[in-house]
C-alpha cells in the first residue's frame, strides 16, 4: 500500500511542478525604428537644389565630386558602411526558465523517496521535491540574471555603435552639405 501511495504522491508533485514549465521561448523580434531604446540614425541622403541653373549633368558631376570631397573629409562613407536597422537583442537562457525547478523537483523527490526507505518513502519524497524545487529554483534565477546582464551588454554595445554611425553619418551630412551650397546649391 505504502508504494502505491508513493506513486500517486510522486506522479502528483511531477504533474504539479511540470505546470512550472514555460516550453520554448518565442523567437527574437526586431522592435520597430523610434521605439526610443535606440536613437534612429540620420538620413544621408541631401535633396540640392540648382541655384544657378546647373545642367543635369553638372549637378551629377557636382554629387559626385562633393560626394567624394565628404568621404575624404569625413572618413565616412554611407555607400559602404553596413548601417544596421535597430534590432533588440534577447538572450534567452538554455533550457528555458522552470526547467531546473521542474527537473531539480523530480530528482529530489526520487532520492528523497530511497533515502525515506519503504515506511517513509512518501514524507522522504515530499522533503525531497521540495528541496529539489528550492535548488532548481535557484537555478533558474540564475541562469535568467546572467542572460538578462549578457542581453544589456548587447544592447549597450548597439546604442555605442548607432551612436558612432549617428555622428559619422551627421558629419558626413554637413560636409556634403557645404560642398554642394558651395557649388550654387539649396541643401535640404
Amino acid at each position: 500500500m505504502s508504494w502505491f501511495c508513493f506513486g500517486i504522491l510522486l506522479f502528483l508533485t511531477a504533474a504539479g511542478l511540470t505546470s512550472c514549465y514555460c516550453g520554448p521561448s518565442a523567437a527574437v523580434v526586431p522592435s520597430p525604428a523610434g521605439d526610443g531604446d535606440h536613437a534612429s540614425l540620420p538620413l544621408n541622403q541631401l535633396y540640392f537644389y540648382p541655384n544657378k541653373g546647373q545642367t543635369v549633368e553638372k549637378q551629377s558631376r557636382d554629387h559626385y565630386e562633393c560626394y567624394n570631397w565628404a568621404v575624404k573629409m569625413t572618413g565616412f562613407d554611407p555607400g559602404k558602411s553596413a548601417i544596421p536597422r535597430n534590432q533588440r537583442v534577447s538572450v534567452v537562457p538554455m533550457p528555458t526558465p522552470g526547467w531546473d525547478t521542474v527537473t531539480m523537483s523530480i530528482a529530489g523527490a526520487v532520492l528523497g523517496a530511497l533515502i525515506g526507505g519503504p515506511y517513509h518513502a512518501g514524507e522522504g519524497a515530499l522533503i525531497g521535491a521540495a528541496g529539489g524545487a528550492v535548488v532548481g529554483a535557484a537555478s533558474d534565477v540564475a541562469r535568467q540574471e546572467s542572460a538578462r546582464r549578457i542581453e544589456e551588454s548587447y544592447n549597450a554595445q548597439t546604442r555605442t555603435r548607432d551612436a558612432q554611425l549617428a555622428g559619422q553619418a551627421g558629419r558626413f551630412r554637413r560636409a556634403m552639405s557645404a560642398c554642394m551650397e558651395g557649388r550654387g546649391y539649396t541643401v535640404r
